[in-house]
């Protein structure tokens, strides 16, 4: 049994997802508030740590051109950060690849601001770890 953890990394918060223990479904677990660094890396190790993890999937946002701008700097960053401070593999998934922007705007077409706000990146990384889960089932 093998847990991957996915995470949407904003600037001001972090949403977290876990696939089921074989692998197959992503669920949306928590959204972190985004202190500093070192609270926002214990956080996800804490998570990796209580959930027995064993990879991380980072959505990378990339610009439409496919080149890696000012905030998907800023995760590759974070990224680095969190693989010394859990030892695990992390895989960066092209956020362009799932539909994410599409989900965001439907999201926030039917949602309160308040409730948006809460859900919508846990619902970005639950899109992130599906599209990464999906392309592994496949490639089996």
């Amino acid at each position: 049994h093998m847990r991957i953890l996915g995470l949407d990394v904003g600037s001001k918060t972090i949403g977290v997802a876990i696939s089921d223990p074989l692998g197959w479904t992503a669920q949306g677990i928590d959204t972190i508030r985004r202190k500093n660094k070192e609270q926002d890396i214990e956080l996800v190790h804490k998570i990796c740590k209580d959930y027995g993890v064993e990879t991380i999937v980072i959505g990378l946002p990339k610009n439409m051109n496919g080149t890696i701008g000012e905030s998907g700097e800023r995760v590759l960053a974070l990224a680095e950060l969190i693989k010394e401070k859990t030892n695990l593999p992390i895989e960066m998934w092209d956020e362009r690849l799932t539909t994410v922007a599409a989900h965001r705007a439907m999201l926030e077409a039917d949602l309160s601001r308040g409730k948006r706000k809460k859900i919508v990146d846990k619902v970005a990384a639950t899109y992130i770890l599906q599209g990464y889960l999906d392309k592994l089932r496949l490639s089996k």
